[in-house]
This record gives structure tokens, sequence and C-alpha cells, in this order.
């Protein structure tokens, strides 16, 4: 990325000095322990801001002369600062919401599953709907997937619609599947199972991919206040954890404007990197209206289309190329060439980026093939944006003979470390040790030439950086567990794990001029952490919190108030 250097470069003679004198800064951070990701001065102690903008990094010492009577100075006292992080794959209301509904995360069996459900059913008024998400089975014994009749011994009654972490599965009790007219003679939808039992062919309640808006869409329309509610939890939850960008992989116009009145508000400050969800109405508009880039600064950028192909593995839905080894189908492909490639070749001609979720090897090469074809068909000088870094969401399993691909193509594999060390339990079992060779493979992809956008696909994982920035480096469990076959060579170095999560989901997003880097002319992005994530053992990692998160030079959250 010579250019980004070039452009760096030309910022920093331009905006340090007025007259010759050094700029007075607004703003001065010190004593901090800095990583910058700039390979031309990788560590300094010290950042002056001005306008919302790096002008001065480098030693105490010197910085100094960029300290007036106004200038606010704020002590670091020796915390690590790193360029403000950036999460390339979030979906920031569904963390909102997880904050607002039954949260089911981190339950480790059957009998506490319905236990917490239980507890919400007694607080539910006759006939209202019950709902959560966050169950995962895997570390359940055994780790089997709940059932419509699990739920009716706790709630005969009113209806229980549960979503998997993932979000490509749920489970529906009786009273919800009789609501959505869902019995033995119904048919899958495209796109999607309805899970049966083998013996009688009743429907087990396990609803996958496109089946669960059978039920989903009788649930009860969120309120405006309660839509605006998840946003901003959302935000506030990433602020905390030190997010300065998400890059928020699928949303409706509708939550767009939401956004844009809470920012004219001045109630948002996280930068927001908007994908919109296609194919279908919306998408087209986008591509028929143009992409909103802002000025230096623009906090919210629309310029994606968000496009699902397959959907997970640990529901199954994922598509292979040859059949899970635990279940006798390999999985779905959402989408036909034709629904897509339209699509695909108007957004190429009008700028319009594309990132399309596939996490099956099949789902994978489809999309490749589909990519490479629209390439193909709006060749570069027929292109508003000649270098148009398409994506491809999680790239979970790839054939190994279509990994070099991305790179030739120049697309970007947006990856989630965690996805690694959540599935390393249950893929085994799913794909047989042969297939893991092209799981999570973030060493191969790096070495043939693709750079990774790293991402935590919140709320199906937790979303916090420093899980993900352990996955990345260490490739084992947050125990220390490592399985059979996961091959450990695929772990990355801590500046490439760094760089997963700065300068490489700038460059994703078009933005490495802007930030990625802490570097003078670029935004005043960065994130401050208890401890030094560089060097630190790799457990300890796990133990770092974020003490200060610096959005264009405004400390938007400090630990401790």
């Amino acid at each position: 990325m010579q250019h980004t250097s070039l452009a760096s470069i030309l910022a920093a003679l331009l905006t340090p000095t007025i007259s010759g004198q050094p700029q007075t800064a607004e703003s001065l951070f010190k004593n901090g322990n800095l990583y910058t990701v700039n390979e031309r001065q990788p560590r300094a102690e010290a950042i002056a801001v001005k306008d919302g903008k790096i002008v001065f990094v480098g030693s105490n010492s010197a910085a100094q002369a960029h300290e007036g009577p106004n200038t606010r100075v704020i002590d670091l006292r020796g915390g690590t600062v790193v360029p403000g992080l950036t999460d390339s794959h979030y979906h920031l209301a569904g963390v909102g919401a997880r904050e607002m509904t039954l949260n089911l995360e981190g339950i480790t069996s059957l009998q506490e599953f319905l236990a917490k459900v239980k507890e919400r059913i007694a607080r539910a008024t006759p006939g209202e709907w019950v709902s959560g998400r966050g169950w995962i089975e895997t570390f359940w014994k055994p780790p089997v997937f709940p059932t419509r009749w699990d739920l009716d011994s706790i709630s005969p009654d009113n209806p229980v619609f549960l979503t998997r972490a993932d979000g490509h599965g749920a489970v529906a009790n009786s009273a919800a599947l009789r609501i959505a007219g869902i019995d033995k003679q119904i048919s899958n939808p495209p796109g999607g199972e309805i899970m049966r039992d083998k013996a009688t062919g009743e429907p087990t309640g396990m609803l996958v991919d496109r089946a669960q808006a059978l039920v989903g869409g009788h649930l009860p329309a969120q309120a405006e206040v309660e839509r605006e509610q998840a946003l901003l939890l959302g935000v506030k939850r990433s602020l905390e954890l030190g997010w300065t960008q998400i890059q928020n992989a699928g949303s409706s116009l509708s939550e767009v404007e939401r956004l844009r009145a809470l920012y004219a508000q001045g109630r948002i400050k996280l930068r927001i990197y908007e994908a919109i969800r296609g194919p279908g109405g919306d998408a087209q508009k986008l591509i028929r209206e143009g992409s909103t880039v802002g000025p230096f600064g623009q906090s919210l950028t629309v310029r994606t289309i968000k496009v699902s192909i397959d959907g997970a593995l640990g529901s199954k839905g994922a598509a292979l190329l040859e059949p899970y080894a635990d279940h006798d189908t390999a999985g779905l492909l959402m989408h036909r060439e034709a629904d897509l490639m339209p699509m695909f070749v108007e957004a190429l001609r009008n700028g319009i980026q594309i990132e399309t979720h596939a996490i099956g090897d099949r789902a994978n090469r489809v999309i490749l093939d589909l990519y490479e074809k629209a390439f193909r068909a709006v060749p570069p000088d027929q292109r508003k944006v000649k270098d148009p870094r398409w994506r491809v969401e999680h790239a979970q399993l790839v054939h190994p003979s279509d990994i070099p691909r991305f790179a030739k193509l120049g697309v970007i594999p947006s990856m989630q470390p965690s996805h690694a060390i959540g599935d390393l339990h249950f893929a085994p079992s799913r794909l047989g040790i042969q297939r893991l060779e092209g799981a999570y493979a973030w060493q191969s992809f790096l070495k043939a030439g693709s750079i990774i956008a790293g991402g935590s696909d919140a709320p199906v994982e937790r979303g916090e950086p420093m899980i993900e920035f352990y996955a990345a480096v260490a490739r084992k469990d947050q125990s220390g567990f490592s399985g059979k076959g996961w091959h450990p060579e695929q772990a990355v170095t801590r500046e490439q794990a760094l760089k997963m999560f700065t300068i490489w989901p700038a460059y994703a997003a078009f933005e490495e001029n802007l930030r990625g880097s802490i570097e003078p002319g670029k935004l005043a992005d960065f994130t401050v952490f208890s401890a030094d994530i560089m060097k630190i053992p790799e457990a300890e990692i796990l133990k770092t919190r974020c003490v200060m998160t610096v959005i264009g030079g405004e400390v938007v959250f400090e630990a401790g108030r």
C-alpha cells in the first residue's frame, strides 16, 4: 500500500506548521506507549491534535512545541495507544437489542437455557411473545439443538422464538409454530430449512436461515423509540470497548435515516461505515442515487450493499462442496446467479461496493465466480470506481485452491477471529479433519497477497476487541485449548493482528488516507489500553481493558468516568 504512505507524507508536510511555526494544538496527549502502524515512525510517546486531525506524533519533549495556553493536555499515564480500532463486521442494532431483550449468551447446558427462558416466561402476560438471542449448543452435553417440545415444557401457551447466536437459526415452541402455520405438511421455503424429526417428519421447532422469517414475521413490530434505543445502546457499548468505527454489515435505508437523525442531534460519536441489504428496493435506490461519502472526518458513510449467499456452519446452513460430516445435507445457497448478477453489474458501474456473506467452501467459490464474471462484464474504464474493493464477509471455509483467487481478483476477505476459537469445538465434527485445512486460513490469505479486514460479527460473538486480537494471535479458545487439526500455523503475528483492526479495515472502506494509523494529517482516532498488548503473554491479552477511546481528538470514553 505504497500510495498510502505517499499520501501520508504529503499530509504531514502540509499540516504541522503555520508560517514556519509549529501549530498550537487544541489537545495534546502525552506519556503514551504508542504503536502507530506507520512504518516510518512505528513508536512514539505523544500526539498533538487540531481540528480533529493529528498535527504531530513524536516524543514528549518535541510535543511541547505544540502546547499553547489553551491546549488541553491529557496524560496517558503510560497507557498503550493504537490507531482507533475498527470492527469490520458488526450489527449495531443487534448489539443494542441484545441488551434490551432476553440475552442467552454464555449458557452452558439445555437445563440452564430452559431455566433462563422460564424466568422470562414468568414475567410475560398471557399470549405475549417471548424472544431472545445468543444461545449456542456447542458446549451442551449432548451438543444438540433445543426443540419445540423442550420449550413447550416451560411455555405451553406463550409463543417463544429464540435466535441462535449466529443469527442463522432459531427455535420456536409449538404455540409460535401454530401462529405461523408450520406443520408436518409445510414445505421448506427457498433458502431455508424447517428441521424435522427423522422418525415422524414433524417440525422440531428449529428453523434455519430463511425459514426463520415464517415465525419471525409474526413478532410484534418494534416501536420507533425501541429501535432508536437499540442503536444508542449499541453505540455506547462500542465506545466503551474501544471501537472508533464499526462497519455495519447490512441495514435498511430507514435505519440509515434514523442514524442520520441521531448524528444531527449530536447523540452519536462513533464512526459508521454502512452497508444496505440487497438485493431489493433499498439496494436499487442506493445504486440509483449513489453513495454518501462525506468530507474529511465524515462519521456516516453509505456506499456498500450487503448480500448473503449461504447460512452458517453452526446451524448447518453454510453451503459446502461436499455434504456435512454430521448431517445429510450440503447446506443452502440463498440466491441464484440471476438474482445477483444484474445488481452486481450496475453496482460496479455506479461505484457501489459489494460485500457478500459466504461461509462454506461452495458459497465462497460461487461468489468468487460471480464477482469475476461481473468484473469481466464491466472493465475498469466503464466503472465509476476503478478499484472496487469488493469483499467477502467471513470466508470461514475456503478450498485451498480458491484462496489465491481473492488477491488475484482484488477481493478482500473480511474475517472474524473469534469465530475460529468458538467453532474449533464443533467444526471438526461438522466438516471432518481433512477440510479444516481451508478453515479460518488467515496466514494462507496473507501469504497469497490478501489483506484481512478483521471484525467480530457482534452480536453473533461478544464483539470485544481483545477477544478478537487474542483469537488472531493465539488461535486457541479463551481457556488456552486448541483442538486436533486446528492448524496453529494459521495464527497471525501481533503486528498483523493490529493491522487487521486498523489500517486494513480502513483500506477496505476506502479510508486508508484518513485513518488506520497514527500520523500527521489523519483523523485523531485512537484507542488506549491498560496493558501492552504487543508484548504481554497471550493469556494476559484477555484481561486487558480499554481505558480511553478518542474520536476526532475528543475523548468519547474514559474508564471510571
